[in-house]
């Protein structure tokens, strides 16, 4: 995508909004303005419109319409993911452990961290191997009757891994545990289906699929709902697990950014992998020294994550401006200069971290505009 003379590879911190999106919003800002909890018939068209779009994005993922909460996204969502476990488990049974993997997002491990000290908890971080894959004889054996939760995401932010989330799932619920996955990176990476992953729960954001900033959503099993506290009180909206008034412009963009995801599903992500293999095939032209982080089998199309060997990643990225628009790990820690929890975790070392830049591709990248920043690299 070429905004001005920028050429923007940073589809992993945020997307641009489709203009099918930007339209539908538009026609709820004219339209479908009023409250949707309102009961005179301007709300009731507002109210079936947010259950419309709520129907869509249950149907994205293989769920009822009444098992998807909007939040206002996934850092939302997977706070309530957690916290809600954990306050509806307090003072009960003998499971005190919450296990997460060692390069989740930062409000995976954040939340984690927080509510379990607040609780009375223990957060045990699941090691992972040189490509960014679960550890699995770890995981194995950390597993217990001890253990409540465990929260691993599916497609990683930084480097793009794909976790094989139903075979964990199914190892937490052999202990009795309940099984939460962050799905905010997965809609353009791999199909989802929350019965064939036998999560308990999923999040998912709007804004990493071409639709709007602010909104969210939290797929919940209907066996788990009735045990869960809510996590904004108030009037008690979405079946009382999430007060507050609904965005309906917000869910309705939601929705059909996920309508477009899946219908054009095969032909994205055939071009973000032809989009990143021309990349590096450009590096390797221009003999730049170079290694890939997070070499899995099975990884996000458009996701990669760079070693630029004995080079200041900060200072390259800087060097760039305002011509290539990348990032130097997860967006959420742009304001700290800081090695990447995820890039340590795999076995870097901090001098390997701070010489990585990921670049992430999308719908709207071109080869020109590859080559372009190639030659500016």
């Amino acid at each position: 995508m070429l905004i001005g003379n920028s050429i923007y590879l940073d589809y992993q911190a945020t997307t641009p909004v489709a203009p099918q999106v930007l339209a539908s919003m538009n026609t709820c800002d004219e339209q479908l303005f009023a409250n949707p909890h309102s009961a005179h018939f301007l709300g009731q068209q507002a109210a079936q419109a947010a259950e419309t779009a709520r129907e869509k994005v249950a149907s994205f993922i293989g769920a009822a319409a009444e098992e998807v909460v909007f939040t206002s996204g996934a850092t939302e969502a997977n706070n309530q993911a957690i916290s809600s476990v954990l306050f509806a488990n307090t003072g009960t049974g003998q499971r005190k452990k919450i296990l997460i993997s060692a390069i989740e997002h930062k409000c995976i491990k954040n939340a984690a961290y927080f509510f379990a000290h607040k609780l009375g908890y223990q957060v045990v971080e699941i090691p992972v191997d040189s490509t960014g894959l679960i550890d699995m004889q770890a995981y194995q054996s950390m597993l217990n009757e001890q253990v409540l939760l465990v929260s691993i995401m599916a497609v990683n932010n930084e480097v793009g891994v794909i976790q094989p989330i139903r075979q964990l799932a199914e190892s937490a619920h052999a202990v009795g545990a309940l099984f939460h996955c962050d799905a905010a990176q997965a809609p353009e990476a791999m199909d989802i289906d929350v019965t064939e992953l036998q999560v308990d729960m999923l999040s998912l954001s709007a804004h990493k699929v071409y639709g709007p900033k602010g909104i969210g959503a939290l797929y919940i099993n209907n066996a788990l709902q009735a045990a869960l506290p809510p996590f904004i009180h108030g009037g008690g909206q979405q079946f009382g697990l999430r007060s507050g008034t609904l965005p309906t412009g917000l869910a309705v963009g939601f929705a059909t950014a996920l309508d477009i995801a899946r219908e054009g599903a095969k032909h994205n992500r055939a071009w973000l992998a032809a989009m990143k293999q021309h990349f590096i095939e450009g590096l390797t032209q221009r003999s730049i020294d170079f290694t890939i982080n997070g070499k899995a089998d099975n990884t996000h199309p458009g996701c990669l994550n760079i070693e630029f060997v004995n080079t200041d990643a900060t200072a390259l990225l800087a060097a760039m401006q305002p011509e290539v628009c990348a990032s130097t790990g997860s967006a959420c820690n742009s304001a700290f200069t800081q090695a990447s929890h995820v890039l340590l975790a795999m076995g870097l070392t901090e001098a390997q971290a701070t010489s990585s830049l990921r670049f992430s591709f999308g719908r709207y990248t071109d080869l020109p505009q590859i080559e372009r920043a190639l030659d500016i690299i």
